[in-house]
C-alpha cells in the first residue's frame, strides 16, 4: 500500500500528498513558535508583572506569569499565515470564514489579556464573547435551525450565540489546573481535526484545527505540571472561541440541532464540569457566576488524593474517550479513529515525557 492509499481514509491526501504535508507543516510549525516563544513571553511576563497570584481557584502557591496566551496566538497566526502564503492546499472559497474565527479569536485574546493584567467587569467580557458570536453568524457560521418558520433565524442565531459563549467559557473555567486546559484544546482539536479532513472542502478548516493543536502542544511543554507559565484567559478564550467555531464549520458536521448532539459529546467534559458547577451552586443559594471556587471536577479529584498530574491524566483520557465516542457517532471509521489515537498519544507522551525528565 503507497503513501497516497494509506492516507487516503483520512481524507487529507491527494496524488501530490500537498494536503498532507500542509497540515503537517502547519501543525510543526504552530508547536515550534509557540515552544519557543514561551520561554521569551515567560522571561518578559516576570520582569514587568504580569503573573496570576495565588487564589480561590488556581493551586499554584506562588505568582505565575499568565501571559502564555499570547505565545499560542502568535503560534497559530504565524502558522496559518505562512501556510495561506505557500498556499499547499485551496483555501480561498472559506478564507472569510477562517479570518473571521481569527478575528473573533483576536478580539477575545485582547479582551482576555487585559482581564488578565488589568481586570475586567465580567459583563464587558460577557459582551465581548456575544458579539464575536455574532460576528460568525454574520459570516454564515452558526446551527442551523431547521424548522421551516420565520423564527428559524433567531433560534439559529440564539443557538450559536449559546454554544460559543458557553465553550469559551467551559474551557476557561477548566484552566485551573497544570495541563488541564491545554490537554483537553489538544485532544479535541486533533479529535476534530480528523473528522474535518474527511470533507476535501474543509481545507481550511483542517489548517486552523491543525495549527491550533500544534499550539496547544507547544504551551503544554511548558504548563504540564509543575508549570512554568499559564495561558491566562487571553489563551483559555482563544482555544475556546477557536473551538466552539470550527465545530460547527460547514461540512465538518450536518448543522443542525440534532447534529449538534454529536459535536457535544466532543466537548462534553468541559460541558459537564461548567453545568455542575453551575448546578451545585444554585443548589447551594448561590451566585453561579460568582467568584471562581474550588469546586470543579480537577478540584474533587485533587480532593480525593490525586496529584496534579494524575488528575490531568485521568481527565485527559476522559477527554479522549468522549472524542472517540463522538466520531464513532459521527460515523467515522476504526482506521480514522486509530489514526487519531496515534496522533494523540504519540506527541502528547513524548512531550509530557521530556517536561517530567527536565523536572528528574
Amino acid at each position: 500500500m503507497n503513501l497516497y492509499n494509506s492516507l487516503k481514509p483520512l481524507g487529507i491526501a491527494d496524488p501530490s500528498g500537498s494536503g498532507w504535508l500542509a497540515v503537517v507543516f502547519t501543525f510543526i510549525l504552530a508547536w515550534l513558535v509557540t515552544w519557543r516563544l514561551i520561554p521569551i513571553v515567560r522571561k518578559f511576563a516576570l520582569r514587568v508583572g504580569w503573573a496570576d497570584q495565588p487564589n480561590a481557584r488556581r493551586l499554584n502557591r506562588e505568582p505565575l506569569p499568565n501571559a502564555g496566551g499570547l505565545a499560542i496566538y502568535a503560534g497559530v497566526i504565524a502558522a496559518l499565515v505562512l501556510a495561506s502564503l505557500l498556499r499547499p492546499i485551496e483555501i480561498q472559497s472559506v478564507l472569510a470564514q477562517v479570518l473571521t474565527i481569527l478575528l473573533g479569536g483576536s478580539i477575545l485574546v485582547l479582551v482576555g489579556f487585559i482581564d488578565d493584567q488589568f481586570g475586567l467587569p465580567p459583563s464587558v467580557r460577557l459582551w465581548a464573547q456575544i458579539i464575536t458570536a455574532l460576528l460568525l453568524v454574520a459570516n454564515g457560521i452558526s446551527i442551523t435551525v431547521p424548522l421551516g418558520t420565520p423564527i428559524d433565524s433567531l433560534l439559529s442565531t440564539l443557538l450559536t450565540v449559546l454554544w460559543v459563549v458557553g465553550i469559551t467559557n467551559a474551557i476557561n473555567l477548566m484552566d485551573g489546573m497544570d495541563g488541564l486546559a491545554g490537554g483537553v484544546s489538544f485532544i479535541t482539536a486533533m479529535s476534530l481535526l480528523a473528522v474535518s479532513a474527511q470533507f476535501p472542502n474543509r481545507a481550511a478548516a483542517t489548517l486552523v484545527l491543525g495549527a491550533l493543536g500544534g499550539a496547544a502542544l507547544g504551551f503544554l511543554r511548558h504548563n504540564f505540571h509543575p508549570s512554568r507559565i499559564i495561558m491566562g484567559d487571553a489563551g483559555a478564550y482563544f482555544f475556546g472561541y477557536v473551538l466552539a467555531a470550527t465545530s460547527i464549520l460547514g461540512n465538518l458536521q450536518q448543522n443542525t440541532v440534532v447534529a449538534l448532539v454529536p459535536t457535544v459529546l466532543f466537548l462534553l467534559l468541559p460541558v459537564l464540569d461548567t453545568t455542575q458547577v453551575f448546578v451545585r451552586r444554585l443548589m447551594a443559594g448561590k451566585n453561579p457566576l460568582s467568584t471562581p471556587g474550588k469546586d470543579h471536577l480537577h478540584h474533587r479529584l485533587l480532593a480525593w488524593g490525586f496529584s496534579q498530574r494524575h488528575a490531568a491524566f485521568t481527565l485527559w483520557s476522559v477527554t479522549l474517550v468522549c472524542n472517540l465516542l463522538a466520531m464513532r457517532v459521527q460515523g467515522m471509521t476504526l482506521v480514522v479513529m486509530l489514526a487519531t489515537i496515534i496522533s494523540i498519544f504519540i506527541p502528547l507522551g513524548f512531550t509530557v515525557w521530556q517536561r517530567m525528565r527536565q523536572q528528574s
